[in-house]
C-alpha cells in the first residue's frame, strides 16, 4: 500500500525493536485488518519473552548514558521528532484513519496532537524546575530537584493508536527516561510507524541504542511489563478492567502506574444554554470516532423545559449524519473498531431496551456497499432513567442517552452519580450555575468544561480523570512530574551540625 511505503513500513513487520535493530524471531504474527473496509493491511511479529528481555536490557543501558544528556539536548532531539512528525502527518494521519476507523480529519488531529506535544515537552526541557526552601537552621540551604525516574513502560489503546503514546513519550524523554512502548494488537501498524519515524531522528543524533523500545502481542505482553521490577513506572491506558488488573500487579511490587481508563461523560445542558451550541457540541462529542473516545459524550442531562426542544433537535441532526469511509472527508462518522465492538454495541443497546429505554434514534448494524466490514453502526439516542444499569456503564460505541433535571444541584449529583469521572460539561450562559459547576460541590471529574463538549482536550491542560477513570495525568501542566523523582536536598556550608527541631546530641 502507497500509506505504508510512504511510512518506511511493509506489509510484514517485525513487532519488536529497540529503537535500531528489529527483532523477527517469533513464529507468531497479529494481522491487522482494517474496519474501513475488512481488508488485511499488514501484519506484525509478536514479542516472545526472549525479546522482551533484550529490549529492557537494552533500555536499562541506555537509560545509563541517556540521563547525563542535558534536557535541552534532549528537548533537541524531541524537537526534531516534532519536524519529522510534520513531515508525515499526511500519510501517518491516513494510517491511523485507516487503521483505527476515526475520521480522515480526527487522524490528521491526532498526529497534530503529537505535533503540539513535540513543542510542549521542548519548552518544559528548559524547565524542570525545583523549590527552594527557607532552612531552620542558621546557614543551611534547602531545596528540591527532580531526577528521572529510569524505563516508563507505555500501553497505549487502539482509539488513539499514537498519540497517547506521544503524550508520555516525549515527555518521559525530555525528563531523561527511556520508554519501552506496548500499542493495542488491534493497531499495531501505527506502532511499527511510529518507530521508524522515532529511530531515524535518533540515529541522526546519535541517541543511545534502547532510549526508544517497541514490543507487540496480547494481554501477557502487558502483564510482563506491569509485573518488572525494572521498570518504575507504568502508564496504560484502557478499559477500567485492564487498569485495576495493571494497577494491581504493579503496586504489588510498589512500582508507580498512570492509569487512564474508562469515561462516561456527561453534558448538562441548562434552560439557560446557547441551544445552538449546546447540540453541534453534543453531537461530536456523542459520534466523534464513531463512539470510542474515552471522553465520548454518553449522557445528556437535559431541563425539562427544553428537553423536548433538544430531544427534536438532535433527532433532526442525526437524519443529517452521513456514515462511511472515513476517508472520505464528508462522511461524520465511520466504523467501529471490529465485529466484538459492534456486538457489544448492539447488546447495549437490548440491555437499554430491557431496562425501559425508549429509542429516538434507533440503531443498528449497517449492511450493503461500503459496509462490507460489518463494523458500520448508527448512532442511536436513547431516553433513559440514571440509575439504568446500562446508563451507569461505559459502551465504547455511539449510543447517547438522553436524561431530564430539574435544578442544577439535581444535575449536577446526575452526573456525578456513576462510578468514572473523566470529562464533563454544562451548557449554560448563567454565570452563576458555571460557576457552581466549576466549584467543589460541582462536578467531581478531571475535566470540567463550560460551553464546550467532553472531548477535544487541548495538550497545554493535564489530561486525566478520578474514581474508576484512575486518577492519572497526562500531558500538560505538572503531569512532567509523574515521570520523575523528586529529591529534598540540605547542604550545610556552616561550622557546626547544629539537628532540626534543636534536637540536642553533645558528645
Amino acid at each position: 500500500m502507497d500509506i505504508l511505503k510512504q511510512l518506511k513500513i511493509s506489509e510484514t513487520n517485525p513487532g519488536t525493536s529497540t529503537g535500531k535493530s528489529w527483532m523477527d524471531s517469533s513464529s507468531s504474527v497479529i494481522g491487522s485488518f482494517s474496519p474501513v473496509d475488512g481488508k488485511l493491511i499488514g501484519s506484525v511479529g509478536t514479542t516472545s519473552k526472549q525479546d522482551y528481555e533484550t529490549v529492557i536490557a537494552k533500555a536499562q543501558s541506555a537509560f545509563v548514558e541517556w540521563r547525563l544528556w542535558p534536557a535541552p539536548k534532549r528537548g533537541e532531539v524531541v524537537r526534531q521528532i516534532g519536524e519529522a512528525l510534520r513531515k508525515n502527518k499526511e500519510s501517518l494521519g491516513r494510517l491511523v484513519s485507516y487503521e483505527m476507523g476515526k475520521s480522515l480529519q480526527e487522524g490528521y488531529g491526532e498526529v497534530q496532537e503529537m505535533i503540539d506535544i513535540c513543542d510542549l515537552a521542548v519548552g518544559l526541557s528548559r524547565q524542570l524546575h525545583g523549590l527552594t526552601m527557607h532552612s531552620e537552621r542558621s546557614a543551611h540551604r534547602m531545596y528540591e530537584q527532580w531526577h528521572p525516574l529510569g524505563i516508563v513502560g507505555i500501553i497505549s489503546a487502539f482509539n488513539f493508536p499514537v498519540a497517547v503514546w506521544s503524550w508520555n513519550s516525549m515527555l518521559a524523554w525530555v525528563c531523561g527516561d527511556v520508554c519501552v512502548w506496548k500499542p493495542s494488537e488491534k493497531t499495531p501498524l501505527c506502532g511499527v510507524a511510529c518507530q521508524q519515524i522515532v529511530a531515524e531522528v535518533f540515529e541522526n543524533n546519535n541517541v543511545p541504542e534502547g532510549v526508544s523500545g517497541l514490543i507487540v502481542g496480547n494481554r501477557e505482553v502487558g502483564e510482563w511489563m506491569a509485573k518488572d521490577v525494572r521498570i518504575p513506572l507504568v502508564s496504560a491506558t484502557g478499559s477500567t478492567r485492564m487498569g485495576k488488573a495493571v494497577g494491581t500487579a504493579v503496586g504489588a511490587r510498589l512500582g508507580r502506574s498512570l492509569l487512564e481508563l474508562g469515561g462516561n461523560n456527561a453534558i448538562i445542558i441548562s434552560e439557560h444554554a446557547d441551544l445552538d451550541i449546546a447540540v453541534r457540541g453534543s453531537i461530536f462529542g456523542a459520534v466523534g470516532t464513531a463512539g470510542q473516545r474515552c471522553t465520548t459524550t454518553r449522557r445528556l442531562i437535559i431541563h425539562e423545559s427544553i428537553y423536548e426542544k433538544i430531544k427534536e433537535k438532535l433527532i433532526a441532526a442525526y437524519k443529517q449524519l452521513r456514515i462511511g469511509d472515513p476517508l472520505q472527508e464528508k462522511n461524520h462518522v465511520g466504523p467501529l473498531i471490529d465485529r466484538d465492538a459492534v456486538q457489544l454495541y448492539l447488546n447495549s443497546i437490548e440491555a437499554c431496551k430491557k431496562e425501559g429505554g425508549n429509542f429516538i434514534v434507533e440503531g443498528g448494524v449497517l449492511q450493503g456497499d461500503g459496509y462490507e466490514s460489518g463494523c458500520y453502526v448508527r448512532p442511536c439516542i436513547a431516553e433513559a432513567k440514571p440509575e439504568f444499569k446500562i446508563v451507569q456503564h461505559e459502551t465504547f460505541a455511539p449510543i447517547l442517552y438522553l436524561l431530564k433535571y430539574k435544578t442544577i444541584d439535581e444535575a449536577i449529583t446526575i452526573q456525578n452519580n456513576v462510578p468514572q469521572g473523566l470529562s464533563s460539561s454544562i451548557m449554560t450562559l448563567n454565570l452563576r450555575e458555571a460557576e457552581k459547576f466549576l466549584s467543589q460541590a460541582g462536578s467531581d471529574c478531571g475535566i470540567a468544561n463550560v460551553n464546550i463538549g467532553t472531548s477535544g482536550a487541548e495538550i497545554g491542560g493535564a489530561f486525566g480523570g478520578e474514581k474508576e477513570t484512575g486518577g492519572g495525568r497526562e500531558s500538560g501542566s505538572d503531569a512532567w512530574k509523574a515521570y520523575m523523582r523528586r529529591q529534598t536536598n540540605t547542604i550545610n556550608y556552616s561550622t557546626n551540625l547544629p539537628l532540626a527541631q534543636g534536637i540536642k546530641f553533645d558528645l
